[in-house]
């Protein structure tokens, strides 16, 4: 192996490569990466967050959701009851209304049975009047015939 001059030129050519590469190439080369290898594990930390709040955003949201299901029931089993009461209330109203209407049916009915005694004893009082006058015509004694008939129509 010879060594010459051309071996020497081009050990100093590459050191000086090496050189200039560490002085003026590798820093912005290393910061670049450096930049990279943060923005890829600060990604990843946010990943990893992201992940872990949607897991706690889930369970919330399934708690919520239980809880609305929950009161959503109550609201169901409340308003059954309330409509069940609503409806015995209404129930109890109709029989109320109907005893009510009997009640005074009943009452037009005595009214009018009472109008038609009245009306049947004035009728029969008034055919005892005619019959009387004609037997009055008839016979002398008015006075003891008049009172005979005011009796039998105190007694109708």
């Amino acid at each position: 192996m010879n060594i010459n001059l051309s071996l020497f030129t081009q050990a100093a050519a590459f050191a000086l490569f090496i050189w200039f590469t560490v002085k003026f190439v590798w820093p912005p080369l290393l910061r670049a990466i450096e930049s990279r290898q943060k923005q890829i594990a600060d990604g990843l930390a946010a990943g990893e967050e992201g992940r872990r709040s949607l897991e706690i955003s889930t369970r919330e949201a399934s708690q919520m959701i239980e809880e609305a299901r929950g009161r959503a029931a109550e609201v169901v089993a409340h308003a059954e009851k309330r409509a069940g009461q609503m409806i015995e209330e209404a129930k109890l109203a109709a029989r109320e209304e109907g005893e009510r209407e009997k009640a005074a049916a009943r009452a037009d009915i005595e009214q009018q049975v009472a109008r038609a005694r009245e009306q049947l004893r004035d009728q029969v009082a008034s055919l005892a009047v005619a019959g009387a006058e004609k037997i009055l015509r008839r016979e002398v004694d008015a006075k003891a015939h008049a009172q005979l008939l005011d009796s039998i129509k105190a007694q109708l």
